[in-house]
C-alpha cells in the first residue's frame, strides 16, 4: 500500500521515505550520498550497482508511480533537495550587499520594530508594526548588518536547512522556515521595548535547530549532539548582550511545534494535520502580534 511504512535498508529501526534513486531501496538520512539527481545508498555510491547489467536491474526494482517514495514528512522527492535552503541563503546575502551599499537606509525602513522609538533613540523617526507596518515582522528577519552576524546565520542556515529540506520536502521546509521567523518575530514584538530594533534571521535558524532535534528524535537517531548544540546556543543567547533572545526563543518554539506536527502527522491524514499545525501556529502567531498592538494603541 502506498502509506506502507518504509524503512532503512541499513537501519530498519528508522521508518524513512527516501530511496535510492539507482537501486530504490529504501534510506535514512544517514546513509543519504548526495548524487546529480537525488541521493544515492552508500553501495550504489561507491559504484556496487554501477556496472550490473546496464538499466535492467534498476527497471525491475522500481516501483509504480502511485507507490513512489517521499520523504518522511510526505513531500515529494526533488531533483534539488537544497534548492529552497539555497534561495533563503542568496537572498539574507543579496539584501545584506544592500545594506552595506544603502547606509542604514533599508535598516530603518525593514527592521523589527514595534512603535515610534523616542527622538534619542539614534533611529530615524518611523512608523513600527503597532502603526500597521506589519511587514517587519518578516522582513527584519532577512536583515543583517555586521558580517560576522550574517556568516553565523548563513552557515547555520545551510548546516541545518539542507538535510531538513530534504527529509520535509520544500514546501513543508518553507513553511517551517517562515512560520519560524514570524514567531521571533512575535515574540519580540510581545516582550521586548517596543522602541527596541531587531533584525536578523536568528529566530528562523533556532526553529530549524528545533526542527533537527524534533526530526532526529523521530529517526531514533543519538540525541547528544543536537542537544549540547542547542544548550551551547542558548548560553550564548543569555549570556551575549545586544542578542534578541526573545526572537531565539520565539523561533526555537515555533519550528519545534511546526516540524512535530510535520513528522509525526498520522500518514492517513498526514495532508490535513500537517496543514492544520501550520494554519494553528500561524493564528497564534496572528493573535500574539493583535494582542501586543491593542496594548501599544489602546
Amino acid at each position: 500500500m502506498e502509506d506502507q511504512a518504509v524503512c532503512c535498508y541499513r537501519h530498519p529501526e528508522r521508518e524513512t521515505g527516501v530511496s535510492c534513486t539507482r537501486c530504490d531501496r529504501p534510506i535514512c538520512p544517514e546513509c543519504m550520498v548526495s548524487a546529480s539527481v537525488g541521493f544515492h545508498c552508500p553501495e550504489c555510491a561507491g559504484g556496487a550497482h554501477a556496472s550490473g547489467g546496464g538499466g535492467s536491474s534498476g527497471s525491475g526494482l522500481r516501483r509504480p508511480a502511485s507507490t513512489q517514495p517521499r520523504t518522511i514528512a510526505g513531500g515529494s522527492l526533488a531533483s534539488d533537495p537544497r534548492l529552497i535552503t539555497k534561495i533563503l541563503l542568496a537572498i539574507n546575502v543579496l539584501v545584506w550587499i544592500v545594506v552595506l551599499s544603502n547606509g542604514n537606509q533599508m535598516i530603518n525602513d525593514w527592521a523589527m520594530v514595534g512603535e515610534w522609538p523616542p527622538s534619542d533613540s539614534g533611529f530615524a523617526p518611523v512608523q513600527g508594526v503597532a502603526e500597521g507596518e506589519w511587514y517587519r515582522l518578516l522582513t527584519a528577519t532577512f536583515l543583517h548588518e555586521e558580517a560576522f552576524h550574517i556568516a553565523f546565520n548563513m552557515l547555520s542556515l545551510w548546516w541545518l536547512g539542507a538535510p531538513l529540506e530534504a527529509a520535509l520536502g520544500r514546501v513543508r521546509f518553507l513553511a517551517l522556515y517562515l512560520l519560524s521567523a514570524l514567531g521571533g518575530s512575535a515574540l519580540s514584538y510581545l516582550l521586548a521595548d517596543a522602541s527596541q530594533a531587531s533584525l536578523g534571521a536568528s529566530g528562523a535558524i533556532f526553529g530549524l535547530l528545533g526542527a533537527t532535534a524534533v526530526l532526529m528524535r523521530r529517526l531514533n537517531y543519538d540525541m547528544r549532539p543536537v542537544v549540547i548544540l542547542l544548550a551551547l546556543n542558548l548560553v550564548f543567547t543569555f549570556a551575549w548582550s545586544d542578542i534578541a533572545w526573545q526572537a531565539h526563543i520565539g523561533g526555537l518554539i515555533v519550528g519545534t511545534a511546526v516540524a512535530y506536527g510535520m513528522v509525526h502527522a498520522p500518514r492517513e491524514r498526514r495532508d490535513l494535520v500537517q496543514a492544520g499545525t501550520c494554519v494553528a501556529v500561524f493564528l497564534v502567531i496572528l493573535g500574539t502580534v493583535l494582542l501586543r498592538t491593542a496594548q501599544l494603541t489602546g
